[in-house]
């Protein structure tokens, strides 16, 4: 993985392959590269004394470690006329970041060129059938073998499409990918199983194909998505789909909702700062049309053909990773108290390996900003496997899992950009607190606590204002004080210690500073060892059921010479004297908490990662969306 761009039609394809890999470039990646088909005039003889012109076509790469910018300023050197090619960004996973290991690969004759999403997981059998028949290979990729593999079946079978359908039926794993020939100038074939790939329909015979509806959002918003096991041949004349069974496949085109200007920074200096600045909206936008405030109830559409299904079931499985699994987790405390329905929450990375119990009558949600993860995805699809109603909690329309779950709810986030999650965390939690509420309204919770949680709910946009206008200079200035620490212990209580996991992810993805969340009480079982007076400690401490607990802790920091940073409720007067630093948030119901008392750790994250000089948008080794294991 990471970005993939093609494009075939009458324009100049490489400012457009340059301009889609930039909107790629926040899902995060290590190199880029180009293959064109550049069309060179011959001469030939006709009568052994004359000649003429015809066209031949050659098969161009342009790649190189790096960024884009890298890219766009090697390929200016040699400009090369073409209106046809493919373009990718890479995030290693077989091989070392480098310009021999970079997209796109060629096969044994170099007449082809493929970019790949995606892990060939039988590449290294593969690989030996190659070497055995007399193959070399340049680079340490698993891509280059599928490359090689199709030119094997294109030397037979003088058939592009034919090709590539045959090798992904010798493929073992994951893959999005795109392919050119030189031999065959009017054509790119794409396919796709567990890797995003989607196909835009633009004017005057212009396609475009990419991994992210964002790359082409500013040629069409007309696009086909192709399902897992599908692939296309894309010319000048039209899209022609099928299985790689041979199945001929008709697809629907659909039209993307994306505005162009959600893709763009704003006027902030980064796509994180933006949004975590859009996050009152944006919370906003994930309650809009799902609330009766005068029945105490929550209406959700996707999930009204399975209302019996939710109300008699006898648990909920909750399958996410990452910032997903934190929000999951908050959903867990949720839906167990107010709902009085026991839930499991799980890393879908270990749910389809350690053979899980599912039953019949349970219900099962996938959480996933990007609705791509490969783990969430095979996590899901295991539980349905097993009996289980699937559900998707997932941000982005059209994608996999939101296609393939039995139902499910969209956050309404819009695209988010940055690598490291901030307002698809929140809008998660968002859905989840609707959730719980509907569930609640199932089984025990009267009309008279459902209108009291709407109502407090529906304030909650305005307060998570109210902490970015009042805490964000002082959450600034103080990241100068904290940017140079080696070491941070997050710590919560209840609702909060998921906030506590998610505060200390968001500073190691963008800042590179070891940071670890734990439940406060589990402190004096072992990492209070590491507390001393270069220890700084951020403990989320509003007043709640266990406040004067998570005060104690606050002692026991403080008496190891520990730095406390509270986050805690406005008017706390008490933990002023007791914390070095205090951000206050307003008071809220403790199962919305967390949507709050989570904006100032993702500020005080960003502000210390900008201090220390690091590109907060594209961190270091990490992708957005993660279609490998």
């Amino acid at each position: 993985m990471c970005g993939i761009v093609g494009y075939i039609g009458n324009r100049e394809a490489t400012p457009i392959l340059l301009s889609g890999l930039k909107r790629l470039e926040y899902r995060g990646y290590d190199s880029a590269g180009l293959a064109l088909l550049e069309d060179l005039p011959r001469a030939v003889s006709t009568n052994g004394h004359s000649s003429s012109l015809i066209n031949s076509t050659r098969l161009v790469i342009e790649k190189c470690k790096g960024k884009v910018t890298d890219l766009e300023t090697l390929s200016a050197r040699s400009p090369h006329h073409s209106t046809i090619g493919i373009g990718h960004t890479r995030w290693a996973t077989h091989g070392i970041p480098s310009d021999t290991n970079s997209h796109p690969h060629t096969d044994q004759q170099e007449r082809l060129a493929i970019i790949h999403n995606g892990i060939v997981e039988n590449y290294s059998h593969i690989k030996d059938r190659l070497l055995a028949r007399g193959h070399t290979f340049r680079s340490e990729t698993d891509t280059e073998v599928l490359a090689h593999l199709i030119g094997e079946f294109y030397a037979e079978k003088q058939n592009l499409t034919e090709a590539v359908r045959l090798a992904l039926n010798e493929v073992v794993g994951a893959y999005g990918i795109a392919v050119v020939a030189a031999d065959s100038p009017n054509e790119i074939v794409c396919a796709r199983k567990g890797s995003p790939l989607v196909i835009g329909v633009g004017n005057d015979n212009d396609y475009f194909i990419a991994s992210d509806a964002a790359a082409i959002i500013a040629h069409t918003r007309q696009v086909i998505y192709l399902s897992d096991n599908e692939m296309a041949t894309v010319s000048r004349s039209g899209i022609k789909t099928r299985t790689i069974s041979n199945i001929e496949i008709t697809k629907q085109v659909e039209v993307v909702e994306m505005e162009l200007e959600a893709i763009e920074k704003g006027g902030f200096d980064h796509f994180m700062l933006k949004e975590i600045h859009e996050q009152p909206q944006t919370i906003t936008d994930a309650m809009r049309g799902r609330v009766i405030e005068e029945e105490g109830n929550i209406v959700l559409g996707g999930l009204q053909n399975h209302l019996d299904a939710l109300r008699q079931a006898k648990r909920l499985i909750i399958t996410a990773c990452g910032t997903s699994f934190h929000a999951g987790l908050i959903g867990k405390y949720m839906i167990e108290q107010y709902a009085r329905v026991p839930v499991e929450i799980e890393y879908a990375s270990e749910f389809r390996y350690r053979n899980p119990i599912v039953n019949d009558d349970d219900v099962m949600f996938g959480i996933s900003q990007s609705g791509e993860t490969a783990d969430t995805l095979a996590a899901m699809r295991e539980g349905k496997r097993k009996g289980a109603l699937a559900l998707g909690i997932v941000n982005v329309v059209g994608s996999t899992i939101a296609r393939e779950s039995d139902g499910g709810v969209y956050i309404h986030a819009g695209p988010e950009i940055g690598v490291a999650s901030t307002k698809a965390f929140t809008s998660q939690l968002t859905v989840l607190s609707l959730l719980t509420i509907m569930l609640g309204r199932m089984r025990h919770l009267s009309v008279v606590d459902g209108r009291s949680m709407i109502r407090e709910l529906l304030e909650v946009p305005e307060k998570a204002q109210s902490i970015l206008d009042d805490t964000e200079s002082k959450i600034e200035e103080m990241a100068q004080i904290f940017k140079d620490a080696a070491n941070f212990l997050y710590l919560g209580r209840g609702y909060n210690y998921p906030v506590a996991l998610e505060g200390a992810l968001k500073l190691k993805e963008i800042s590179y500073i070891h940071a670890e969340g734990y439940p406060a009480a589990e402190m004096k079982h072992g990492p209070i060892a590491l507390i001393d007076e270069n220890m700084p400690v951020v403990v989320v401490a509003p007043q709640d059921d266990v406040y004067e607990k998570v005060l104690s802790n606050i002692q026991e920091v403080r008496a190891r010479k520990g730095h406390v940073i509270a986050i805690a409720t406005e008017g706390d007067e008490q933990i002023k004297k007791l914390a070095e630093q205090v951000i206050f948030i307003p008071q809220t119901l403790p199962l919305f908490t967390p949507i709050l008392s989570v904006i100032p750790l993702q500020l005080l994250s960003y502000y210390i990662a900008t201090a220390r000089g690091c590109n907060v948008d594209q961190p270091r080794n990490l992708a957005k969306s993660v279609t490998v294991e």
